[in-house]
């Protein structure tokens, strides 16, 4: 199609294509002029602003790149609105002091208490050297829901508290100790229960190893010692143990308002008890005193622990006690026994026979009526002294208790710690041990008497 040019006015040239009309060329020329008003009035485009950077009134301290200034926050690369310089117009974010989050109360100790060398943990008991302090041993027993012994635990996950206070470990040992075992036997048992005891003895040198020593008392009326202190595997413990076995008491028990109240208790047609017969000691035709029965487990646990009280501190003391647990007739008492086993860190193992072993009635035989004899005062005497006991009627569970339990005393952990308590002073101490783990018995002394013995 051609162009030719219709008019020219002051330079600016007015094209016509073929066919268009001069009215159609004018409307084209006024827009190709207004095209090109337009570029002539617009303006260059600015540049973009150079930065200018503002102080941050609500940063102190160094800014690390990713963390932000001050302390590193918990999360990492998520920056909340505190981070960001205020806008304009707005006043600065001022940073709000934030509440510390809970601690635990439980303490936690961070330095570790000596560990001695497998083998080694024993002899350190005796090696250790300490000035103007009270050092303490704590042997602990562990055990799960099922009554088995739980091992593998470490320093940390044992907390030991005297008196409140917690007191930070400075000894710490698994190894096994060497065992010094004062056995009682209490002859004051019935003749069938007297009868499983003798035939469950001859185990009992089973149990030990060449390392332990043995000492043997038995008592009915009043205390007797059998032998000192002895190896447990020499030839001289079944000689010994073979010795104490005895007949028993007898079963029937005597009356005194029957028509048969003269002499009830018979034996091939003679009186079994020349006591109870009228007009000796007992009594006369009209009335018949009984005598009572005699249990002197006080006085047993005395002599024993007389006995052990001389042996050396790093062999662990165990007194362990085969009986019923009555107790009648002692010239010792209780709280004065227990003192004497609190002050020389013995502690107290048995198993229990006879009434005290039969289930429901070895339960209630815990319970002490006034002005009546203790039916089960061993179960005491091991608590208080972090021992066990175990509850046996037969043969083969009583030579089994005694493997048992040996077993428990020479594996335990072995604790230590300094006290915080005055070294002048011989009040009783509570210890609380702890293990951090639910679900487990922890068995251990509940607390002593500090003597000079221990003062170093």
């Amino acid at each position: 199609m051609r162009e030719r040019a219709v008019s020219e006015d002051n330079g600016a040239v007015t094209f016509v294509r073929n066919g268009m009309t001069p009215l159609t060329a004018i409307g084209a020329s006024l827009l190709f002029g207004i095209t090109v008003w337009a570029e002539q009035q617009q303006q260059p485009v600015p540049d973009a602003p150079a930065p200018n950077p503002q102080p941050l009134s609500n940063v102190s301290g160094p800014i690390t790149p990713g963390i932000g200034s001050g302390q590193p926050s918990a999360a990492k690369g998520n920056s909340t609105s505190s981070d960001l310089p205020p806008a304009a117009g707005e006043e600065p974010n001022v940073p709000q002091t934030q509440a510390p989050p809970a601690q635990n109360n439980e303490p936690t100790q961070k330095t570790p208490p000596e560990i001695p060398p497998s083998g080694e943990g024993v002899e350190r008991l005796g090696a250790l050297i300490h000035l103007n302090v009270n050092f303490v041993e704590v042997p602990v027993t562990v055990k799960d829901s099922k009554g088995r012994l739980v091992s593998g635990l470490t320093w940390r996950e044992f907390k030991v508290y005297e008196n409140g206070k917690y007191e930070p470990l400075r000894l710490f040992s698994v190894d096994s100790a060497p065992l010094s075992i004062a056995f009682v036997i209490d002859q004051s048992v019935t003749k069938d229960v007297m009868a499983k005891v003798n035939d469950s003895l001859n185990s009992i040198q089973g149990a030990l190893t060449p390392y332990d020593e043995v000492s043997v008392f038995s008592y009915s009326n009043g205390a007797q010692e059998r032998t000192t202190f002895t190896g447990a595997q020499s030839a001289r413990l079944p000689m010994v143990l073979a010795m104490t076995k005895a007949a028993g008491t007898e079963m029937l028990v005597p009356d005194n308002d029957s028509p048969f109240a003269s002499c009830n208790i018979r034996v091939n047609g003679n009186c079994a008890d020349p006591n109870i017969q009228a007009g000796r000691s007992a009594g006369d035709s009209t009335f018949i005193t009984i005598p009572k029965e005699i249990h002197t487990l006080n006085d047993a646990i005395l002599a024993a622990a007389k006995e052990l009280s001389s042996r050396p501190k790093e062999r662990r003391r165990i007194i362990y006690v085969v009986s019923d647990g009555k107790e009648y007739g002692s010239k010792a008492k209780y709280g004065d026994v227990l003192r004497y086993l609190q002050t020389n860190n013995i502690a107290v193992y048995g198993t229990l026979v006879g009434d005290s072993a039969r289930w429901g009635e070895g339960y209630i035989s815990k319970f002490h009526l006034p002005f009546t004899m203790y039916n089960n005062l061993l179960a005491k005497y091991s608590f208080a002294t972090g021992g066990t006991l175990d509850s046996e009627n037969g043969v083969n569970g009583m030579e089994t208790s005694y493997a048992k339990i040996a077993e428990e005393a020479r594996t335990q952990y072995t604790l230590g710690y300094l006290s915080h308590q005055p070294i002048i002073d011989d009040k009783y101490r509570k210890i609380d041990v702890r293990v951090d783990r639910p679900g487990l018995d922890v068995i251990a002394k509940l607390g002593y008497y500090p003597t000079a013995e221990t003062l170093k």
